[in-house]
């Protein structure tokens, strides 16, 4: 395939993203929407109490998860996270922010057919990936996303923002980077994919799971 890329006059360049920025309000909203969700299917009867749990895919060192435990101080949420690096959960458990009564940070592969989780299935909220989709093989996106949908209530939300096919990072590739059509290595070995919209790998999964 061709891996080359040209910037013109048309082309939307992503600006840089704080993860930490957009968290939050993302996180708020999707689970007052579940929330919502959940009140409208039990006719409004449901407790108060009922317990919100958030699942974090690639949480590296806790840039979204601690800002979450922080804006949310109710006994009733819950967030679990994981990432494929075994060093950065060793960061987040050892930081004065993390509660295990509050918070379960695990290594995991979540590309792997085998990787194993430590909630049932049908039990979270939401479930966040912010660029973890794009580090993924592209062919093995769909069956990840699949994956985790199983852990999913109904009516819960997977959420997920990454990286734009003509992204700055992308135009700033050098030749002999291209892994295959927008799927790149960087220098430390790791990978990134830029979608395209109605384009990505997995773009037949979510149609079929969630519309």
């Amino acid at each position: 395939s061709d891996c080359s890329t040209t910037s013109s006059s048309e082309t939307n360049v992503a600006s840089p993203v704080d993860r930490s920025s957009c968290s939050d309000s993302a996180v708020d909203g999707a689970s007052t929407q579940a929330e919502a969700t959940r009140g409208a299917e039990c006719g409004g009867g449901c407790e108060k109490a009922q317990k919100r749990y958030i699942f974090e895919v690639g949480c590296g060192v806790g840039n979204t998860v601690f800002p979450m435990l922080r804006t949310n101080n109710d006994p009733n949420f819950f967030v679990y996270c994981c990432d494929f690096s075994s060093t950065a959960i060793d960061i987040v458990r050892a930081s004065k922010e993390f509660e295990p009564s509050r918070c379960n940070a695990f290594v995991c592969d979540v590309s792997s057919p085998d990787a194993a989780f430590p909630m049932a299935a049908g039990s979270l909220d939401v479930v966040i990936m912010i660029f973890v989709l794009s580090a993924l093989r592209p062919d093995k996106m769909a069956a990840a996303i699949q994956r985790l949908s199983r852990l999913l209530k109904p009516g819960g939300m997977l959420l997920f923002r990454d990286y734009g096919f003509h992204d700055l990072a992308q135009l700033r590739f050098k030749p002999g980077r291209c892994l295959g059509e927008n799927f790149y290595v960087r220098g430390d070995g790791t990978r990134v994919y830029f979608f395209k919209q109605g384009d990505t790998p997995c773009a037949t999964f979510f149609f079929r799971k969630f519309n």
